[in-house]
């Protein structure tokens, strides 16, 4: 090999099989199907909540750290590495948590001129503000829970037909940020208020049932808010396995008629254009919605065993509907399973899944539903700072292609001169990642938590791979090949990684393929597979600078390609 890594597909440095390791279920050689989903199974036994485990113990190896920040982040450094192994786990959670919020998403939109008229009918610089805050946000964190949020409570800009959409969602964006750390309590009043979601699944300026015409309210916010953002379709224990009937059957948390009853909540509801003349400007997307009153379902509205009287007013029909779901038995191990999906693996353990429900049900203070106390219960239970349970063939998930990139991205500390980020949609799945940010296909996510690839060793042994949903040959073929473009190009138009201190090692192959296993790939990086690598790389000269930069392109290229980089453990 020499010079810069020619285009093409990685072929699996030695055979991994699913029935091994979760790693193995790479579909680098195998079509998957992205069609379909799937859900938890378990017993109708209703599950005790646990006592939370005991707080995890320092980091005691960089490995260790490392497969910390990799759950806990989309991407570290060398000096957060350190920073980790210099404390604690818990100490750098408090310290992420105390961090402020940089410039949020709507107000740099309006800094750096997209409210210009030109852009009304556009999204421009929705990708810009995106990618910006990803990749050079310095609370990680933060990031990382507003990427698993954005992808539980679904908005997409392909779904909303709007003048300054590009506004409507960086100011979604923003309550997500908002709330991240706060209670999930607020942050469905503040999601079900927002012009985006209003827009995105149809409720905005939705109308009362109308007698005469037999018209009734637009039902697709309700119906998702339950079955997606809250409780889901079948009644779970709170180890998040389903509650079956006489018959083995999961029991539904809800009906049709539990579904009317609450869009009649979801009436009257519109954009605050209060002293605005159309065309209205950019900020009308970042004000909570309003009531037109004579669109509003004043009627009694029934759902779930729950009763709003007649008369009561929209603001506080809204309240008592989504306290209802907010206090729901299901709505704990419903969103703790998909954090932990989101965060650590993609198939927890009945136990963890409980543990992290109790944190959600009890912060040990008697809160419900603080953000803090569930995602330092997912990152810090003994099930996810487990080696031993990092080891086991069920365990980890498949890292999804945007966070593969922005673990690169954010490792190598990738800067924007201009502050343009002009990376764009990377949504095509044959010549970029095939996701990109806030682009979902549908409320659906681009992958659903409960999907089972079908005819794999996963359906075999009941596993679900959520990622897998959009993995194909072409989605594994085109990651390889832009990665490669993106690496070999020395970033995405001005957006420019630092190798600084990948070329100071380049000449020794073994110290350079070190280095990037422990920062970028978190230590995942078998001892086989690097010395395939190393072999390869060591073809390669380094009598010059040049020579030394394609060592480094091609080592991070081979490494960003093997399975054992792109499945999490």
């Amino acid at each position: 090999m020499s010079g810069v890594v020619e285009e093409y597909v990685l072929e699996a440095p030695a055979p991994f099989s699913p029935a091994v390791s979760l790693l193995g279920a790479l579909a680098i050689t195998a079509e998957l199907s992205a069609c379909g989903g799937g859900g938890a199974t378990g017993s109708a036994a209703p599950s005790p909540l646990p006592q939370a485990p005991s707080p995890a113990p320092a980091p005691a190896t960089t490995a260790e750290a490392g497969r910390f920040l990799t759950q806990a982040t989309l991407g570290f450094t060398r000096a957060d590495l350190n920073s980790v192994m210099n404390g604690s786990y818990a100490s750098w959670i408090s310290a992420q948590f105390a961090l402020p919020r940089g410039q949020g998403h709507f107000d740099w939109l309006m800094a750096n001129g997209y409210s210009d008229a030109a852009h009304i009918n556009n999204e421009t610089g929705l990708n810009n503000t995106i990618w910006r805050k990803f990749i050079s946000s310095p609370d990680a964190l933060r990031q990382r829970v507003v990427l698993a949020l954005s992808e539980i409570c679904v908005v997409s800009v392909l779904g909303i037909d709007a003048g300054w959409r590009q506004f409507s969602v960086a100011n979604y964006l923003d309550i997500l940020e908002a709330n991240a750390f706060g209670n999930y309590r607020t942050l469905l009043q503040q999601i079900s208020l927002s012009p985006a979601m209003s827009y995105f699944l149809t409720y905005r300026n939705n109308a009362k049932a109308n007698p005469n015409t037999g018209s009734q309210p637009d039902e697709n916010y309700a119906r998702e808010l339950m079955q997606l953002f809250t409780i889901g379709l079948l009644k779970l224990n709170n180890d998040g396995t389903v509650q079956t009937n006489g018959s083995g059957a999961g029991i539904e948390t809800y009906t049709q008629d539990d579904v009317s009853g609450l869009a009649r909540v979801f009436t009257g509801w519109n954009l605050d254009t209060t002293g605005f003349t159309s065309p209205f400007p950019p900020e009308v997307q970042q004000r909570p919605l309003i009531q037109v009153g004579n669109r509003y379902e004043t009627g009694a509205k029934t759902f779930l065993g729950t009763t709003i009287p007649a008369g009561t007013s929209a603001i506080n029909s809204l309240t008592m509907a989504l306290d209802a779901l907010f206090n729901h038995s299901n709505l704990p191990p419903f969103i703790a399973r998909q954090l932990i999906q989101r965060l650590v693996t993609s198939n927890p353990s009945a136990a963890y899944v409980s543990r992290v429900t109790a944190a959600f049900i009890n912060n040990g203070s008697g809160v419900r539903g603080d953000m803090q106390a569930v995602i330092s219960a997912v990152l810090l239970d003994t099930e996810a700072r487990s080696a031993t349970a990092a080891a086991s063939p069920g365990f980890g998930k498949l890292r999804e292609p945007v966070v593969r990139f922005l673990n690169w991205a954010r490792s190598y500390q990738a800067t924007s001169a201009s502050n343009a980020w002009a990376i764009g949609d990377l949504s095509d799945a044959a010549t970029r990642l095939g996701q990109s940010p806030m682009r979902s296909g549908s409320v659906f996510n681009f992958f659903r938590p409960g999907y089972v690839p079908p005819d794999t060793a996963f359906s075999a042994q009941a596993m679900t791979g959520p990622e897998f949903q959009i993995t194909n040959e072409s989605s594994v073929a085109g990651y390889v090949n832009y990665m490669q473009r993106t690496i070999n190009g020395n970033g995405i138009g001005d957006v420019m990684p630092d190798y600084s201190s990948l070329t100071a090692l380049a000449a020794n192959s073994s110290s350079l393929l070190a280095e990037i296993n422990e920062v970028l790939a978190g230590s995942q990086i078998s001892a086989a597979t690097l010395a395939i690598i190393k072999t390869a790389i060591d073809t390669m000269p380094s009598a010059t600078s040049a020579n030394l930069l394609n060592r480094v392109k091609a080592a991070l290229v081979l490494v960003m390609a093997s399975p054992e980089f792109i499945a999490q453990k």
